[in-house]
C-alpha cells in the first residue's frame, strides 16, 4: 500500500513539473541584459552546441548582424534596437525549445542627491535622480546616519524618488550623512552628501496670494496672502516674506522685506498699470529662502469718467426745479411782458398826437399870416 501511494505521487509530481515546463517553453522567456555596445551570446536552451536551430526575434527572422553557431545566435555591438523577445526553433520539426528577452541597456552613473527640510522642525525629505537613462530596471538603496547611528528612512508613498526622514533631535551641531546607490543589472554607482540641520531648511512658496485694488486710490495695491500650509508651526518658528512686484511695461523689479507679516500695501504704483506680484517665504534664523509663489496680476483703482449733462437736460432741470433766491439778496422789480407793450403802445400815441397838434397849429398860423399879408398888399 505505502509503495502505492508512494508511485502515486512520484507521478503526480512529474506530471506537476512537465506543466511546468511545457507552460514555460510556450509563453515564459527569460530575461537576459545586455550592455549598449557590446556583442552578445544567446544560447538555445540545453540543446547541444551543433544541434540545427533557427531564431526569430518578436515573431520575424533576425536580419541584423548576427553569427549562428549550431545552438547560439551572437549579435554584434547591439544597440536599444536589438530589444526584443528571441524564440529559437529546432530542425527540422520547427519545435520551439527557448525564448529569451533581450534588454539592451546601459550601467547606471552617480545619481544626484538633494535634501530639503520644508517640515522644519519634523524632519526632512531626500531626493535622487539620475542624469542618464539606463533604459533598463533601476533601484535605488537609501541610507542616512547622524552621530555614526543609522535612522529610520520611510520611502515617499507619492513620489517614487523620494524618502522621508524625521529629525532625531533639533539645534544638533552633528551633521547628516546620506548614501544613496543606484542598482541594476549591469552595475551600480553610489553618491554621499553630508549637511548641517539649518543649511536644508526651505520652506514652501507662500500660498493663496491676492492683489486687490484699494477703492479711491490709483496707486495703491492691497496683497495679501497665507504661509505655507506645509510648515508645520508657525508660532514658534515663525517665517518672514519677501515680495516682488513689477509693472509688466518694465522688467526691473522692486523688493519688499516683511517681519511674521503677512500682508502688505504697495504705495507707488503706475495708475492704470498692469502689475505682476510675487511672495517668497524664510525661517526668521535659518534655512535659505523658498522658491517664489504663483504670479498674480493686479490693477490699481481706475477712477470712471463722469457723465456730462446735455444743454436739453439743463433747461428741463431749470424751467422744473428753480433754486431759491439767497436770503440776503434784495428783490428786483419785475415787468410783465403785455404791460410793457402797453406802456410802448401809449407813448406812441402821445407822441404821435404831439406831431399831428403841431403841424395843425404851424398850418392855421400859417394861413392866417398869409392873409394879413395880402390885406396889407391890397391897401
Amino acid at each position: 500500500m505505502a509503495n502505492a501511494v508512494t508511485s502515486l505521487c512520484c507521478v503526480v509530481l512529474a506530471a506537476v513539473v512537465v506543466v511546468f515546463a511545457q507552460k514555460r517553453s510556450l509563453q515564459g522567456a527569460r530575461v537576459q541584459y545586455e550592455r549598449m555596445g557590446s556583442d552578445v551570446t544567446m544560447q538555445c536552451g540545453t540543446l547541444e552546441a551543433d544541434a540545427s536551430v533557427t531564431w526569430k526575434v518578436n515573431g520575424t527572422d533576425v536580419k541584423a548582424q548576427r553569427v549562428e553557431q549550431g545552438s547560439r545566435l551572437i549579435l554584434k555591438q547591439v544597440d536599444l534596437s536589438s530589444s526584443g523577445l528571441y524564440s529559437c526553433f529546432q530542425d527540422p520539426g520547427g519545435e520551439r525549445r527557448d525564448q529569451i528577452n533581450l534588454r539592451v541597456g546601459t550601467p547606471p552613473k552617480d545619481p544626484v542627491v538633494m535634501c530639503r527640510s520644508n517640515t522644519y522642525p519634523k524632519g526632512f525629505y531626500c531626493s535622487w535622480h539620475l542624469q542618464h537613462l539606463t533604459y533598463i530596471p533601476t533601484e535605488f538603496e537609501v541610507q542616512v546616519k547622524h552621530n555614526q547611528r543609522s535612522l529610520d528612512v520611510q520611502r515617499d508613498p507619492i513620489h517614487k524618488n523620494r524618502c522621508n526622514v524625521k529629525f532625531p533631535e533639533l539645534f544638533s551641531t552633528f551633521k547628516y550623512r546620506v548614501n544613496v546607490t543606484a542598482i541594476n543589472a549591469l552595475g551600480q554607482a553610489s553618491t554621499i552628501i553630508s549637511f548641517d540641520e539649518f543649511n536644508i531648511v526651505k520652506p514652501d512658496p507662500p500660498e493663496k496670494v491676492v492683489a486687490t485694488p484699494i477703492p479711491n486710490n490709483v496707486r495703491r495695491l492691497e496683497v495679501t496672502w497665507s504661509s505655507p500650509s506645509t510648515w508645520p508651526d508657525v508660532e514658534n518658528f515663525p517665517l518672514k516674506y519677501f515680495l516682488r512686484y513689477r509693472p509688466l511695461i518694465r522688467e526691473q523689479w522692486q523688493h519688499v522685506e516683511l517681519s511674521d507679516s503677512t500682508s502688505h500695501t504697495i504705495t507707488d504704483a503706475y495708475a492704470g498699470k498692469e502689475y505682476i506680484i510675487q511672495v517668497a517665504a524664510k525661517d526668521m534664523e535659518i534655512g535659505t529662502w523658498s522658491d517664489w509663489s504663483v504670479a498674480v496680476h493686479a490693477t490699481p483703482w481706475i477712477d470712471e469718467p463722469r457723465q456730462s449733462t446735455s444743454t436739453t437736460e439743463a433747461e428741463v432741470v431749470i424751467e422744473t426745479t428753480p433754486s431759491a433766491a439767497p436770503p440776503s439778496a434784495k428783490p428786483q422789480l419785475s415787468v410783465p411782458v403785455d404791460s410793457c407793450c402797453t406802456l410802448a403802445g401809449s407813448s406812441l400815441l402821445l407822441l404821435a398826437s404831439t406831431l399831428l397838434s403841431v403841424v395843425w397849429f404851424s398850418h392855421i398860423h400859417g394861413a392866417d399870416r398869409c392873409q394879413q399879408d395880402t390885406t396889407s398888399m391890397r391897401d
